[in-house]
């Protein structure tokens, strides 16, 4: 169980939640990305030995953090009670931002320059930016420094309805700008690659929705807090859940990203959410200081580049890399959270896994990773089912897969993620079997 992150010292996990995962229904949504990471912070803090205060620094993702929400971690932390000596900080890597906010925490408590830190994502995709496009800004621009009425009047007379056109952040931030793929076009591409059918992706997607309703009727959700917004409405479960989800609800959706020929669909992708995710990490220090739980320990992590065009395939990469420099084999992990960004995603790397070219030729290795049991993996479903808000789901995995380890009394999990821009992190967990 030795610790393998950068450094000599033990990181430990002993708490975590996360706030209910809230789908876009079109409109902004009732809570902003720093209010998700306070509602969601707010009980977690208030139920452990130490104070805010004693925290020696907050780290959070977000990938669309509100005008007024820069240097979000900072505005968070101030909110919650941290204090004005307790630094907080921002970091950003796409779909991984809650995982390298972890990451980054795991780093400084291995080094030994923290003892203590508040680590994790948020993210408030219905709030996301709509922007004036490049033509309409210029104008606005020049209309402003205009200094003699006839040169705005001049100005109004250049004006078109078309400069009136907006820019959808969201979309934008959806769709690789090296490649030009949205990311449901690279699903496509690796679903296509790896011969994945429609059929297999909905039935995929079915099981997500009913392992997270088995989930949550067994109480086996036990890091989701309920938080109430200004309105008075109150959210316990992820509403994107469809108990009554079936193969037949499912097949009678049309292809999003490729009308013609494609097998993507809204049913089999992940859902676009609000919603936040934080873990507290500790030294043994901080363990003994304070009496604190043990949840699991963060053993070691790994971040793996692909081709953008290709980005689902992320995870095949970052978890063979992390299994080879522990020297770990798939029969060694007892449970594997990969988050569903798309059905057919998730698919292609485990057919990745089992293919010896693939292995040999765009993994390095000498033979085929192998199979990973559906039985093992997102056992109480995944983004398809419960959402996908982008700064936060690294961070969620990671929390879940210490929740299943310890409901399962299981000793080895790896947590992995693609990354939009062509990336995959993945990151490998223990916790002492009893």
């Amino acid at each position: 169980m030795q610790q393998r992150t950068e450094g000599n010292n033990i990181v430990n996990i002993i708490d975590g939640a996360r706030t209910p995962f809230l789908k876009n229904m079109g409109v902004p949504g009732p809570f902003t990305a720093s209010s998700l990471a306070v509602k969601c912070a707010q009980p977690l803090l208030l139920r452990q030995p130490f104070t805010p205060q004693d925290l020696d620094e907050v780290i959070l993702g977000c990938v669309i953090p509100g005008a007024d929400e820069a240097n979000i971690a900072r505005v968070v932390s101030l909110r919650v009670g941290c204090g004005h000596h307790v630094p907080a900080w921002t970091v950003q890597r796409n779909c991984a931002s809650g995982m390298q906010a972890v990451v980054s925490a795991a780093s400084s408590i291995a080094s030994g320059e923290s003892d203590l830190v508040l680590a994790g994502g948020t993210e408030a995709m219905s709030h996301a930016s709509i922007q004036y496009n490049e033509a309409m800004a210029t104008w606005l621009g020049q209309f402003s420094s205009a200094r003699h009425f006839k040169d705005k009047l001049l100005l109004l007379s250049k004006f078109r309805p078309g400069m009136l056109k907006p820019v959808i952040t969201l979309l934008k931030g959806l769709t690789d700008p090296v490649v030009n793929l949205s990311m449901g076009q690279t699903a496509e591409i690796i679903a296509h690659r790896f011969n994945i059918n429609r059929d297999e992706m909905d039935a995929f997607a079915l099981a997500s929705h009913q392992r997270l309703a088995d989930a949550y009727e067994m109480g086996l959700m036990q890091e989701v807090e309920t938080i109430f917004s200004d309105d008075g409405n109150f959210y316990q479960r992820d509403d994107g859940l469809r108990p009554d989800s079936s193969m037949e609800k499912l097949g009678s959706l049309k292809p999003v990203f490729d009308r013609e020929y494609g097998s993507v669909t809204a049913g089999n992708s992940a859902q676009v959410t609000d919603g936040a995710a934080f873990l507290i990490l500790a030294s043994d220090r901080a363990i003994e200081k304070y009496n604190l739980p043990v949840l699991s320990r963060f053993v070691d992590y790994s971040w793996a580049g692909v081709d953008p065009a290709q980005m689902g395939l992320g995870p095949a990469h970052a978890m063979a890399q992390l299994m080879k420099k522990e020297g770990l084999s798939i029969d060694q992990i007892d449970f594997w959270e990969i988050n569903e960004a798309f059905a057919g995603q998730v698919l292609a790397c485990l057919a990745a896994w089992r293919d010896e070219d693939y292995c040999r030729n765009e993994l390095g290795l000498d033979a085929r990773m192998g199979h990973i049991e559906h039985s093992k993996l997102n056992i109480h479903g995944g983004g398809i089912s419960l959402g996908h808000p982008v700064g936060a789901s690294g961070a969620r995995i990671i929390l879940h897969l210490s929740h299943v380890l310890a409901q399962k009394n299981a000793e080895r999990g790896i947590a992995s993620l693609c990354v939009g821009g062509g990336q995959g992190g993945a990151v490998l967990l223990e916790r002492q079997a009893r």
